[in-house]
């Protein structure tokens, strides 16, 4: 199944090549890349479940 988003700030901030990860209780299912128009889809198994999107905190640097 796929499953398509669209992300807007509301900064108004674009996420453009950000990666992200689609979990299904808690677990990372799929990860996928958010486009230049802000769009965002995950190819995953079908079944019911309770979904949340992350960004990939290994884009993240600290110092």
């Amino acid at each position: 199944m796929t499953i398509k988003l669209k992300l807007e700030l509301a900064s108004g901030q674009s996420l453009k090549g950000a990666p992200l990860e689609l979990l299904a209780k808690g677990v990372v299912i799929a990860r996928a890349v958010v486009d230049e128009h802000g769009y965002v889809a995950f190819d995953a198994k079908r079944g019911a479940a309770d979904f949340a999107v992350r960004v990939d905190r290994s884009i993240l640097t600290t110092g």
